[in-house]
């Protein structure tokens, strides 16, 4: 049997941790806790966004994030380092698994999707410069809908663009907060646990799979 298959994107397929190395050599020992900071609280400002219908481009969301952490640390960053760490953020790099797990699911029919937060102009730099953009059958940004994951609206956006039905869909992501609003609005999921002391959040719900890499799915997929 074949699924539609919705790829997350920063932190699934794409190593969002690929900046720190450029963090180091800006602000040293700083690197790691600001790098983790920057993320969450991207994240933080796209789902307050969310809520308060008051949406921008994810972009932006990542910016004032940068600005957030800049604060947070006592870091200061020239207007220039700041633009180009923003810029360096379009060209992280995939996660070693990625290209052998996407081949082997498109060899067995699965209609591969990016589907991301962030809007199609950057998913599609991301996509490029990975060398990836030409696995995916789809790209979906939740710009369209302008509102942000795990609003229910933006998984309904994803079916009817894919053309998908909910029971032959898997959304595919290291996040919980996306697995959660993807099994909210009834789809499966594949949770791709990227390292060993991840937690899922502990809620009433759980992913219909577990993976630790993008190639361990074709197996998962078999029913």
């Amino acid at each position: 049997m074949t699924y539609s298959l919705a790829f997350d994107i920063y932190g699934t397929l794409i190593n969002t941790s690929g900046i720190q190395e450029s963090l180091e050599n800006l602000i040293g020992g700083k690197a790691k806790a600001f790098t983790d900071t920057w993320r969450s609280k991207q994240l933080e400002y796209s789902f307050r966004r969310g809520l308060m219908k008051d949406y921008v481009d994810f972009s932006v969301c990542t910016k004032q994030a940068l600005d957030y952490c800049c604060l947070q640390y006592k870091v200061k960053l020239t207007a220039s380092q700041k633009q180009q760490l923003l810029w360096e953020y379009k060209e992280l790099p995939i996660f070693p698994d990625v290209i052998e797990g996407l081949n082997a699911l498109t060899q067995k029919g699965h209609k591969i999707s990016a589907f991301s937060n962030g809007t199609s102009q950057d998913i599609r730099s991301l996509l490029y410069y990975a060398d990836i953009i030409h696995l995916f059958d789809h790209i979906v940004s939740v710009e369209e809908v302008q509102s942000f994951k795990p609003d229910p609206l933006v998984y309904e956006h994803f079916c009817k663009i894919t053309q998908s039905e909910k029971e032959n869909t898997y959304l595919i992501s290291s996040n919980s907060f996306d697995i959660l609003g993807a099994l909210n609005y009834g789809l499966k999921t594949v949770w791709i646990q990227r390292n060993e002391e991840n937690s899922f959040d502990p809620w009433e719900k759980a992913p219909s799979y577990t993976a630790n890499s993008i190639s361990n799915i074709v197996d998962l997929l078999k029913d």
